[in-house]
């Protein structure tokens, strides 16, 4: 049940119902009960604006890979009072008086953070940094200095901004060519401050070539090695990656955001113990709230606290620091291992069933909770397929692919994903239908195709049989709550 209060008006809804106000000639005080889960104080129009956002949630099908549902105790913790104080510093060390149980619940979520990844003895975690960027940028502000060579994956074949990147405007990239060595259009602070060098992913098998990368970091010397991505679908073999670095003497990280869950619940291969530093976004698979963690060496992790602050920011966010906690928690059970597991088979099942529809997989499967759809010989391409897909009631994200030739605006692929899915309690059954419902999307948006996208955008948006799927698609979501 959702209470809000707004001016004179007492709003109530639950997860299903539209929210219905009712007006009192006076303000009232609603008495504190143990049903009441959240009781916000806001305006008619934020009230009105989450309703509708609830409701989509509700009713489609969640599929971006980087996104997940948060249990109602973590949400509870991100909306507690621990957002009202502020506490720069270190546990024990603040700047600020009335920290301790800032510092019990800091000590608190690192500790979980150690079960959760199985840390070594002489290993730790800085819970600290507000983003997956901002965790990456204090690695680097702690290792490296400016105009230092950072080999981290092209963005195009699956990598992340936040390992830096460069354009060239008006030039088409060789996508036989291994190496990407950047262009003169710096969009990201990393590519600034950094001599960023790029690998590639195989054009044939759209995976990994660790020997090219090993040939790479012989020519660059970098003094940091980067792997993880946001549109890789297989596991990364980090002790290769350990010790390409330390052939040249680079330290090695491994961003794995989007597998953060995976790896704590055992499912995938980790790289804690083996590379440098480990970072992470709390809200993809881990499923913990906004945040984010690093985890590395005691040692290094003394460096990383200073980047953070004062490099890089003031106060920590310690309520979302509290449902990283609560989350962390989660994932020390049981029953969190059940789910990473159902994620991957999940995740497995789906790229089956459309490959079997007759759509590409980029890299020939998935190892891990997203697949990337290589759509160059389909009818529609990411852009326009991604918005057919909305309208019926699947919400993904159009992407670039390995050998990437036309612009991030309008790519090639689209990106799927299944944790949010898997957290509503789908299994493979569902992947089924849900394949079923994507490939009928292809078959019906194909007739509706413009070269004016805003004709298409029109067309799609008030088809009949996409909008039956979309029916189709709540009813599907009435029976798996996001609860």
């Amino acid at each position: 049940m959702y209470i809000f209060i707004v001016g004179q008006s007492f709003v109530w809804s639950d997860v299903t119902d539209s929210i219905s106000y009712i007006t009192f000639d006076a303000p009232k005080i609603i008495p504190r009960s143990p049903n009441l889960l959240y009781c916000i104080a806001m305006d008619k129009r934020v009230a009105d604006i989450l309703a509708k956002e609830r409701r989509r949630q509700d009713e489609k099908l969640s599929m971006i890979p980087s996104e997940n549902f948060f249990s109602k105790s973590v949400r509870s913790a991100v909306g507690s009072e621990f957002m009202h104080k502020y506490s720069e510093g270190n546990i024990g060390a603040r700047y600020y008086e009335g920290c301790e149980y800032i510092d019990e619940l800091e000590q608190l979520t690192i500790d979980r953070a150690k079960e959760a990844f199985s840390l070594p003895d002489n290993w730790t975690a800085n819970v600290q940094a507000l983003s997956g960027s901002n965790a990456n940028l204090a690695v680097y502000l702690a290792l490296l200095e400016q105009g230092d060579t950072i080999l981290s994956m092209y963005l195009p074949d699956g990598g992340h901004l936040s390992h830096g990147w460069s354009y060239e405007p008006k030039t088409s990239e060789d996508p036989q060519k291994m190496v990407y060595e950047g262009g003169s259009r710096k969009v990201n602070i990393v590519s600034r401050m950094f001599n960023v060098v790029q690998y590639k992913t195989d054009p044939k098998t759209q995976l990994f070539d660790y020997d090219s990368i090993q040939e790479l970091a012989e020519q660059h010397d970098p003094k940091l090695l980067i792997s993880g991505g946001t549109a890789y679908p297989q596991n990364i073999h980090h002790q290769r990656m350990r010790a390409i670095a330390d052939s040249v003497g680079a330290y090695y990280l491994a961003d794995i955001a989007h597998e953060a869950g995976l790896i704590a619940a055992g499912v995938i291969p980790s790289p804690v113990g083996i590379a440098d530093a480990v970072t992470m976004t709390t809200h993809k698979t881990l499923r913990s709230g906004r945040g984010a963690i690093i985890l590395a060496r005691e040692e290094l992790i003394k460096k990383i606290n200073r980047a953070v602050l004062p490099g890089l920011q003031g106060g920590p966010h310690n309520h979302n620091i509290a449902g990283i906690c609560v989350g962390l928690g989660e994932v020390n059970t049981p029953a969190y291992k059940e789910y990473a597991q159902s994620v991957v088979d999940n995740a497995i099942a789906l790229a089956k069933e459309l490959s079997e529809k007759g759509f590409q997989i980029v890299s020939g499967g998935v190892a891990k909770h997203l697949i990337l759809i290589d759509l160059t010989q389909q009818p529609l391409l990411g852009k326009k397929f991604s918005k057919a897909l909305d309208v019926a009631g699947i919400v993904a994200n159009y992407n670039t692919m390995p050998a990437e030739s036309r612009s991030p605006a309008d790519p090639s692929a689209v990106r799927l994903g299944t944790p949010w899915i898997t957290s509503r309690g789908m299994g493979k059954t569902e992947m089924s239908v849900i394949a079923s419902y994507i490939a009928e999307v292809m078959g019906i948006a194909a007739e509706l195709d413009d070269d004016d996208f805003s004709i298409y955008n029109q067309r799609v948006s008030s088809s009949k049989p996409l909008l039956a799927i979309a029916e189709k698609v709540k009813e599907l979501c009435s029976k798996f709550p996001n609860e």
